[in-house]
């Protein structure tokens, strides 16, 4: 990890201090660090493997975490991302056939898991490699007090997550601690974090917004909060009980906050609201501001290949940017719309959003599908569309690949997702394009909230879209299936409405 200086300074000046707290169960700086000076010595003494066929420059040790929000999270990626080791972040409710391609092709020295008997140990133990349960360690910790400080931070290989692709097969990207630290120097700076402020992150500890977020607060030497699973009742006690000052959250995972906290006395401890991996909608933002009264609202938008790429304040700020924008770049980010040529379109015209900028990863070590990330002369890309305008504010359309063509029209799920968010009494809509016979493809639109009136939702449309981009069919939905990151899972919901599955009903005149 990018931070062992700063994680030995905070265990010497304020040993005592919550570094995170999950669940009400809190480990203290001074406790974080010695315990991770334990675990770098037990990992330090593993055997290598030698199934191991990835080329690893410069990593010793490879750990894999399949741990989810576990308090003994933290030791364990301060311990395996010490140099010269490297830490693998497996999410344990990824489908078990996944988990199994991912551990068989790393072959990590050994995985720590929470559930002995869950599919990840499982799978390692019938490859042979060596599990440990989190808790239950034979080592002994007390004896890390004399031990050499955890070693210095290099420019090498210390993360391995894993984004979805086109396919079943996840794909693995790699972090170097240079750019994280690149990146968490940035932060500290356009964030506010000199103080280190308190933070509640939600989310999946296994994917990047909550893992960033922790990582960002052990940094600063603030405490960072969490829960083992997703429970907005439990979320907002903790933020009132606590008097936490900053949330870093995806936008499903706050309209669940302002449901379960609806009838009690607003957040005022909080200072900032951060969001990221859906676009916010005024909805949504004017939810916040009476929930979190005394609060900016931020949001970033980004990519695990590519790390920050813009950055807003929506409420708050000296100049609230406009809601159907993004932002303007980061800080030492560069962004470009280009055609399918490469060529700069300027602004004001939709292209493909390219980046350059000193925190775009390395690569993949597998699962390249050429659709999604690439890196050429014009800079890097995940594959989004979007536009800029002559202020620099960047407005996202859409990933490429979620185009529909209906009646030989482009569309974007975002757009009209977004006219829906708009309307009064709805709290969260998608939008997908499914095969039709005159159309090409039927707009088709899946909404949650109090409106179910199929008059007012198709009139909200026309308001706000040319006639080709109203949806064809109108569904309600009343509560959205989630995946482990907190986002909304779109597939499911589509092959729902397919199926004709009672998770959704379809409105009518």
């Amino acid at each position: 990890m990018p931070i062992h200086a700063q994680l030995l300074r905070h265990a010497t000046e304020t040993p005592d201090k919550p570094a995170l707290v999950i669940d009400g169960r809190s480990l203290s700086y001074g406790e974080l660090y010695l315990r991770a000076k334990a675990i770098y010595r037990f990992l330090r003494d593993l055997p290598r493997s030698n199934r191991r066929m990835l080329n690893l420059p410069g990593v010793e040790k490879l750990a894999a975490l399949s741990l989810g929000n576990h308090i003994g999270f933290a030791e364990y990626f301060a311990a395996a991302t010490a140099f010269p080791n490297a830490c693998a972040v497996i999410d344990p409710l990824m489908p078990a056939e996944r988990i199994e391609r991912i551990i068989e092709r790393l072959a990590p020295d050994v995985l720590i898991v929470d559930d002995d008997a869950g599919p990840s140990a499982e799978i390692a133990r019938r490859f042979g490699i060596p599990v440990v349960p989190a808790g239950t360690e034979a080592f002994n910790l007390a004896a890390a007090g004399g031990e050499a400080e955890l070693p210095a931070d290099t420019d090498k290989i210390f993360l391995i997550g894993f984004t979805s692709g086109t396919t079943a097969e996840p794909k693995a990207y790699y972090r170097s601690r240079e750019q994280w630290r690149r990146s968490l120097d940035r932060g500290r700076v356009v964030f506010e974090l000199e103080d280190a402020p308190s933070t509640m992150c939600p989310g999946a500890l296994a994917h990047g917004l909550a893992l960033y977020a922790l990582v960002e607060a052990l940094d600063a030497g603030g405490t960072f909060h969490s829960v083992r699973k997703w429970d907005p009742g439990a979320v907002a006690r903790t933020l009132s009980s606590w008097q936490v000052e900053r949330l870093v959250a995806v936008p499903t995972h706050i309209a669940g906050i302002a449901r379960a906290w609806a009838s009690e006395p607003a957040l005022t401890s909080l200072r900032d609201v951060l969001t990221a991996g859906a676009k916010l909608d005024r909805n949504g933002v004017e939810s916040m501001r009476r929930l979190f009264p005394m609060a900016r609202i931020r949001e970033y938008y980004g990519a695990s290949e590519l790390g920050f790429m813009t950055v807003s304040t929506l409420v708050g700020g000296e100049i609230d940017f406009p809601i159907d924008r993004v932002g303007q770049a980061y800080p030492g980010v560069e962004i470009s719309i280009r055609d399918p040529d490469e060529n700069d379109v300027g602004t004001d015209v939709p292209g493909t959003i390219f980046v350059d900028s000193d925190l775009i990863a390395d690569g993949y070590l597998w699962g390249d599908d050429g659709q999604a990330f690439r890196v050429t002369e014009a800079g890097a890309t995940v594959g989004d569309l979007g536009e800029l305008n002559a202020n620099g504010m960047l407005r996202v359309i859409g990933r490429a690949g979620g185009m529909m063509i209906t009646g030989g029209n482009n569309v974007y799920p975002a757009e009209v997702e977004s006219a829906l968010k708009a309307c009064p009494g709805v709290e969260d809509a998608v939008v997908f394009g499914l095969p039709d016979a005159y159309f090409g493809q039927r707009i088709v639109a899946v909404v949650s909230g109090e409106t179910m009136d199929l008059k007012i939702l198709a009139d909200h449309c026309a308001s706000s879209l040319v006639r080709y981009k109203i949806p064809k069919q109108f569904y309600h939905i009343r509560s959205w299936p989630m995946t482990s990151s907190g986002k909304i899972s779109r597939g499911q919901v589509e092959r729902a409405v397919v199926s004709g599955d009672d998770l959704v009903l379809r409105l009518s005149a």
